[in-house]
Order: C-alpha cells, then structure tokens, then sequence
C-alpha cells in the first residue's frame, strides 16, 4: 500500500525534479570558475586562435607570470584587502547590532525616530560630490586605511535585517526576567540577545565581508598611494594598463611588439581566480545561519 504523503511532504517525483534543478543550477554556478581556471591556465596563442576552453589545449603560467612579477605589489594588496575585510566587519556588525538592538524595544520612548532617521539614508543622500567633499576635506580621508573602513562601516539595509530579526526571534519574556534578576541593558543584550542572535550576526557579517572584500572604489576616490591599493583595486589598475597597452598598441608599432609578451586574454581570467579566491572560504562559515537568517520574518508553528 502506498504512504500518503504529509501536509508538508512533497511526492517523490517533485522532489527529483527539485534535485534535478538545483544540480543543474549548481553546474551553472561551478562552470564559469573552472572556465577561467581553464583559460588562465591556457598559452595567449591558444586562446586567440581556438577560444576558450575549459581544459587547456596548451598549458601555460604566462597569466600568473605577468601578474606576479613583482610578487610584493600583489601581497601587499592581499595584506590590505584582508586587513580591511576583517576589521571592518567585525566594526560593522558591532555597530550595526548595538544601534538595531534599541530600537527593536518599544520601551525605547525614541524608536521610530532613529528607525525613521537609518531608513531616511535609504532614500536621500548628498550625491558623490558632497560626500566625496566631505570626506576629503572634513574628515580627511585620503591615503589613509580609514579612508577604505569608514564609508562601509554602516549599512541601513543590515541594520533593519537585525532589528527585525530582535523584533521577531528574541522573546520579551528573556529580556523582562533579566531585568527582575537585575541585571543591565548591555549585560542583557550581551549575554542574552547576541547568543540567539547567531543566524541574523552571520548573515550581516557575510554581507558586509564580500562588500569590504569587493569594493575598489573607495580606493579609488580615496587612495593614491600604491602601497595601500585593495587587492581589488591593484587588479582594476592592471586591467585599465593592458586596455592601455592594446589602445597604444594600435598607433605604435613597437608598443604592439611588446604586446606578444603580454597575456592579455589569459590575465583577465586570472584576475579573476586571485581576486574571488580567499573570499571563498569566508562563505562556508557563514552558510550555517545563512538561511535562517534571510527568513527571519517567517512565521513560526
């Protein structure tokens, strides 16, 4: 005889099909990685001739030559980009659930004018030229690694994720008992708040580490030393010289001489490996709370 299914089972049918969808979605996902692995990996000649191909017909580290040719520019880069990812995070997701946490309470008697004054910021701000003055004039942000943390440190987007996820998922009952017992705001929302908070945390710090990882424009607004370039940043710079390279290359016979040592189809895929790489491995610590944390306005049976 056959089992019925439940009230939230799904048939067995359904659920390969499912399977079927994301396994294929996942090869999507997989297969422009391995591309550039592959071409990377590929001879400059190969690739101009035959196009890309996942397995390289020619194997070559040309790329990685070029790239690494002056080994201590690109480490330094990396020492830079982790640097910056790793503190701004941890003062972003600090700042972001202190200023969250307050006005989740609605015995805080200023709670809709401080969610009304983060959501506002959404809305309205004063354009690049006013907040590039300010910054550069005001607050002096100009080759210094502050410049790189700052403008990044606050997202009103994450701070509404939080607040709401204290709203839904942290009960009163926690809070008013803490209380009875004596014990302080920052003592309760240290050792009672922050612990059930984990999957709201993660999704936040997952947030703000591929945006602190990825961004190369505050490098660029901001930084004109070379020794504080992001790695993101150092690999933007390497692009705009190679497009240089193939525009002089076109009025310059001896610049297009020296193009036949530049990989310049290979090294973009390369850049590409360099950069996504450390980042990589940032994401599998967090994908435990990633979920959970994105649903946190689900309904609970």
């Amino acid at each position: 005889m056959k089992k019925k299914a439940g009230v939230n089972q799904i048939s067995n049918r359904a659920n390969c099909i499912i399977n079927i969808f994301f396994l294929i979605y996942a090869i999507l996902c997989i297969a422009p990685l391995l591309l550039s692995l592959g071409v990377s990996l590929t001879d400059e000649k190969e690739v101009i001739l035959h196009g890309f191909n996942f397995i390289p017909r020619k194997f070559s580290l040309d790329a990685y030559r070029f790239l690494f040719q002056d080994a201590s520019h690109v480490l330094r880069a990396y020492g830079v980009s982790i640097f910056v990812t790793v503190v701004g995070t941890l003062f972003s997701v600090m700042l972001t659930a202190l200023y969250a946490y307050p006005i989740s309470r609605k015995d805080f008697p200023a709670a809709k004018f401080f969610t009304f004054f983060i959501f506002f910021t959404m809305l309205f701000n004063g354009g690049l030229v006013a907040s590039f003055y300010i910054n550069t004039q005001l607050f002096h942000f100009k080759n210094r690694l502050y410049s790189l943390l700052l403008p990044l440190m606050m997202n009103p987007f994450n701070v509404l994720i939080v607040r709401t996820f204290y709203k839904q998922s942290v009960p009163k009952s926690i809070i008013e008992s803490s209380k009875i017992d004596g014990a302080s705001e920052l003592r309760i929302f240290i050792q009672m708040v922050l612990p059930l908070s984990k999957p709201a945390i993660a999704t936040i710090a997952l947030f703000d580490t591929l945006c602190y990882w990825n961004d190369w424009f505050s490098s660029l607004l901001y930084i004109s030393d070379v020794k504080l370039y992001s790695l993101q940043y150092t690999m933007y710079t390497a692009l705009m010289n190679i497009k240089y390279l193939l525009k002089f290359g076109e009025t310059s016979s001896d610049a297009l001489n020296s193009l036949g040592t530049v990989p310049t189809q290979t090294v973009r895929f390369t850049m590409v490996l360099i950069a996504i790489g450390p980042i990589i491995l940032a994401y599998p610590y967090f994908q435990k709370h990633f979920v959970k944390g994105l649903t946190i306005g689900a309904l609970k049976g």
